[in-house]
């Protein structure tokens, strides 16, 4: 006889919804260049928009939690690629979050960006 498999619901805990978080003016984000391992760590305000190779990355909010709250901070960017003799294209848009960078990643075969954290 075979055994039979009991499933148990993990309990897992969603991502915080950024509304319920604190607003901070700048974000510290992490860019990597797959292809030459060149990484750089820098500071944004939010509404900036910095060039890293030929990526345009744009800061839209960065938000954390409550200093009572388990620390979390999420950052709003958009990312646009704009390749030599291409026209511009979009591959990112949307919240990162620092604690869970898989959460919500850029799908890009070149470049990773993510947040580190909020900066006041």
């Amino acid at each position: 006889m075979g055994t039979a498999a009991v499933l148990v619901p993990l309990a897992v805990q969603a991502a915080p919804v950024p509304n319920q978080m604190l607003e901070r003016p700048a974000a510290k984000l992490q860019w990597l260049d797959k292809v030459t391992a060149r990484t750089s760590t820098f500071t944004m305000k939010v509404g900036e928009t910095r060039a890293m190779s030929s990526l345009r990355i744009t800061l839209r909010a960065c938000r954390e939690n409550p200093p009572i709250e388990t620390p979390e901070s999420a950052a709003f960017l958009e990312v646009t690629e704009i390749k030599p003799g291409e026209q511009a294209e979009q591959v990112f848009s949307g919240w990162m979050f620092a604690s869970s960078p898989a959460l919500s990643a850029m799908e890009n075969p070149i470049y990773d960006v993510w947040v580190l954290g909020c900066e006041q």
